[in-house]
């Protein structure tokens, strides 16, 4: 086979692998946040009470609501 050929299908193969790395990293990554996310209510609470405050049902549910939304 000629040069033109064998450098034709290396160009095709990255490409191929640069689109299916990025959607495979990119479903990894929405099921890991889904079963871990960064924040839960717990934290929210700790945080809250590290800075002296005893937060409310109600304030934490907003907190959360306001980082779901972003």
């Amino acid at each position: 086979m000629e040069t033109w050929i064998w450098i034709l299908i290396v160009i095709v193969a990255l490409i191929a692998g640069l689109v299916i790395g990025f959607f495979a990293a990119r479903k990894y990554m929405t099921e890991y946040f889904k079963e871990n996310p960064p924040i839960d209510e717990r934290m929210i609470v700790q945080m809250m009470t590290q800075m002296g405050r005893k937060p409310s049902a109600k304030q934490v549910q907003q907190i959360m609501n306001s980082m779901k939304q972003r």
